[in-house]
């Protein structure tokens, strides 16, 4: 045992923090389960444990941003920094956000089995493209890039909170009633369950694994906009969640009735949160291109 604890520094503290962050939200997911026995739009979005776990995934996503900064500066044993950082990553940003997924819009009792295998799939195909994103994270940090080759983890899970979220709480939020009510028996089943947007989870899940596993280069978060930009999504999308779980205590508490109000404001922050992430997968290359072109003028002179 003192072996071990010699072989970590600072930094592998806060790594595996953020591991006991991924487990914590798996934990918070599985208690969830007996409370969405009932769909959301028939009262089964009235739980915390939804929230709680998104919130541990964040803290593990912020955890995960400072601890390289903490490793480079201050920690001078990093002998296991590099597995435990992809162990704790594989918990936080693979396993807990294909099991929240699953378990938020499975549909418990309403679900087709087409609906059920179709999430099944996806959830896996996220935590194997996760798996393969690390693993070659590991050479990319061995080499000269300064820039990610593929969307990293961390944002791939944030962008699947995002949209997580907003597609989560819009039934009760009341916008965009006009698009809420077709029907998908194939897909959904032939209760009385109302898709809304649900089926936009599935090609945001494969699109994202793809990105993961993709030749994209995408910038770094080092500094100048990028980095001011992904403060300002962090900070949205934990608004977001923290509102959303005050909302779902409230309701839980009969302050609210029978519905859920007041969650068009976080329905606005996850919205943006998720554009923000897009605009990053859609302008990342560019800066990469732009930093590239400096650097070989520098070089020049």
């Amino acid at each position: 045992m003192k072996t071990t604890y010699r072989m970590m520094g600072i930094a592998d503290y806060i790594t595996l923090l953020n591991g006991l962050f991924g487990t914590a939200a798996i934990l918070f997911i599985i208690l969830a389960v007996e409370d969405l026995h009932k769909p959301y739009y028939q009262g089964g979005l009235n739980t915390n444990y939804i929230w709680l776990a998104m919130l541990c995934i964040l803290a593990s996503v912020i955890g995960d941003i400072i601890d390289g900064p903490i490793a480079r500066k201050y920690s001078k044993r990093k002998l296991l920094g590099g597995s435990l950082d992809i162990m704790s990553d594989s918990l936080s940003f693979c396993v807990a956000p294909a099991l929240l997924i699953f378990v938020m819009f499975g549909r418990w009792g309403e679900a087709s089995p087409f609906w059920t295998v179709s999430l099944a799939i996806a959830s896996c195909w996220i935590i194997a493209t996760g798996m393969l994103r690390l693993a070659r994270f590991q050479y990319e940090q061995a080499s000269d890039l300064n820039h990610f080759v593929g969307l990293s983890s961390p944002a791939n899970a944030l962008l699947i909170l995002s949209f997580a979220g907003l597609i989560w709480i819009q039934p009760s939020t009341g916008l965009g009633p006009g698009l809420t009510t077709w029907d998908c028996s194939i897909c959904f089943g032939t209760g009385t369950a109302k898709p809304y947007f649900d089926f936009l989870i599935l090609p945001i899940m494969f699109i994202s694994g793809g990105l993961m596993i993709s030749d994209k280069p995408l910038s770094k978060l080092k500094g100048g906009i990028v980095m001011k930009l992904s403060i300002i999504q962090l900070l949205a999308i934990l608004v977001g969640i923290v509102y959303s779980l005050i909302q779902t205590t409230n309701s839980d508490n009969g302050q609210h009735g029978s519905g859920m109000t007041g969650l068009e404001i976080p329905f606005i922050l996850f919205t943006f949160s998720a554009a923000l992430v897009l605009a990053y997968i859609i302008v990342g290359e560019r800066v990469v291109t732009n930093s590239s072109d400096e650097m070989t003028i520098i070089s020049e002179e």
